[in-house]
């Protein structure tokens, strides 16, 4: 008896030793539309005035302080050992506000570098990415203008890519999106978003041609969602599973949708899957380096983030602001996720 119960301690503590292993070896990579993350100056040139002092919305230092040790607090309650190697970030006003986050005690530990370009977004506001220099080697970044010929008179947020070499010595791609909004009409703006899957997948093609080692991440808010046209026929993104080969892109929030109905935005009480990330194939189920399964995808949703809408009943994403009126939580969307090992 006393021999098994020795075999036993000894199974359980080598399992515990293997779980921990496990947990050393990821590479975690996180988007999050932040939902206005503006500091409280006025910038000459673009429509920021109602989030400086003594603007509309009242912003002050106070509430910018909150929203930067609410939006740190976010990215700590990722469970895994370390922090995320990788954050995009929508909504973004310039690369101060990014300064100040990095800058948060809680966001030390993870060193973080800052990629981010200004666009022509009449709000000012662009994607970012943050990255820890021990686990992704940054070698490029490209913003990709998208540029409407119907309408050139139209500023829409461009594309950011990011180009390096993981931790597991892979060249890695990285797509941060933030897509025009659906405010006008899911249909009647259908056709802005699907101008910008065109733009996107023609880069990812060009990589592709080049060579087919090149893995890739496409994340960020694309303001549709997995089942829709853009990113189904636009990005050739989806949720099939069998016989996943060369230029297939998967989905790793289509069954979650389409399946669970989960959502990270709620409008009116519906779950919308606005945010997501997409990975090659290259990136599923491998033997060795950078590697996640089918159901990878994970949306962060903690109790802290959330309010109880007595209309809706049920518990729901706490916004920072509804209209003028502010309300205090860290952001209207949920944060997406993969852990990826190798």
């Amino acid at each position: 008896m006393k021999k098994i119960t020795i075999i036993l301690l000894l199974l359980s503590l080598l399992s515990q030793m293997g779980h921990a292993q496990k947990q050393e070896n990821t590479f975690v990579v996180m988007s999050y539309n932040v939902e206005n993350l503006f500091d409280t100056l006025d910038a000459p040139g673009t429509k920021d005035e109602d989030f400086s002092q003594g603007g509309v919305k009242n912003w002050t230092w106070d509430r910018y302080e909150k929203k930067l040790d609410d939006l740190t607090e976010v990215v700590r309650s990722i469970p895994v050992k370390g922090m995320p190697a990788i954050i995009g970030l929508a909504e973004i006003e310039n690369k101060t506000v990014l300064e100040d986050l990095i800058s948060k005690r809680g966001m030390r530990k993870g060193k973080y570098k800052i990629i981010h370009e200004d666009g022509p977004d009449p709000r000012g506001i662009e994607c970012a990415m943050l990255y820890r220099p021990e686990l992704f080697k940054y070698k490029s970044h490209e913003y990709i203008p998208v540029q409407d010929p119907s309408d050139p008179g139209y500023l829409y947020r461009g594309i950011l890519h990011v180009q390096g070499k993981a931790v597991d010595g892979s060249d890695l791609h990285i797509f941060m999106n933030h897509w025009k909004s659906r405010s006008g009409g899911t249909k009647e703006t259908e056709r802005q978003r699907m101008l910008t899957a065109i733009i996107l997948r023609k880069q990812m093609d060009i990589l592709l041609a080049r060579g087919s080692e090149h893995k890739l991440i496409v994340m960020g808010d694309f303001n549709d969602e997995p089942t829709n046209t853009s990113i189904i026929t636009g990005l050739s993104a989806s949720g099939k599973r069998k016989n996943i080969g060369l230029g297939d892109r998967y989905n790793l929030f289509y069954d979650k949708h389409n399946l669970e109905s989960l959502g990270t935005y709620n409008y009116k009480g519906q779950w919308n899957m606005l945010d997501q990330i997409i990975i090659s194939y290259n990136l599923l189920n491998q033997k060795k380096g950078l590697s996640t399964s089918y159901d990878g995808g994970r949306i962060l949703k903690e109790e802290w983030m959330l309010y109880h809408s007595e209309k809706y009943g049920e518990m729901l994403p706490s916004s920072t602001y509804g209209g003028p009126e502010y309300f205090g939580g860290p952001a209207d969307h949920l944060p997406v996720y993969v852990i990826f090992t190798y």
